[in-house]
């Protein structure tokens, strides 16, 4: 191969790797405004079909149950109410096919009779990705409170790998 070559195959390379980390960030912050809108098809595509959602408080196991949870209660509460799923900056790290992606996750809820926000959670995330016919989905999400117990730290510490 000459120098050439290798330099094009390199930036090719890389092109790819930013080329899928941005695929990823905008697939998991794309998750906040759809769960929030009640968008549930909009939510369960962004899934594979055999996703595992694994909160601290529930299991949600498949597409189908994690598309039931954005129209459901409480959920449908939060919506009807007033609330806010936000995503922090992500650490993500891309290995061919397959990603995962670390970070920060707040819930505000709207308080009742005004016009105020809480904090309501706050929590580590891992998403574990896989690119399924050149699209970027969703395997695995844990989410773990970030209540001063090692779950939720471990978790962050996996940030790369």
């Amino acid at each position: 191969m000459t120098e050439i070559a290798a330099l094009v195959n390199s930036l090719l390379e890389r092109v790819q790797i930013l080329e899928d980390e941005i695929a990823i960030q905008k697939l998991i912050t794309a998750y906040g405004p759809a769960v929030d809108a009640g968008e549930a098809d909009k939510v369960g595509a962004m899934w594979t079909e055999d996703a595992v959602y694994d909160i601290d408080i529930r299991n949600l196991n498949g597409r189908a149950e994690i598309i039931e949870m954005v129209r459901t209660k409480p959920h449908q509460d939060y919506i009807n109410t007033g609330c806010g799923h936000l995503l922090a900056p992500l650490n993500i790290v891309v290995d061919g096919d397959k990603a995962t992606a670390t970070g920060h996750s707040q819930l505000l809820r709207r308080n009742e009779g005004d016009d105020s926000f809480r904090v309501w959670r706050v929590a580590a995330n891992r998403f574990d990705l896989v690119k399924v016919l050149g699209e970027w989905k969703i395997k695995q999400r844990t989410t773990r409170l970030l209540d001063g117990s090692s779950p939720a730290r471990d978790l962050l510490a996996r940030a790369d790998n």
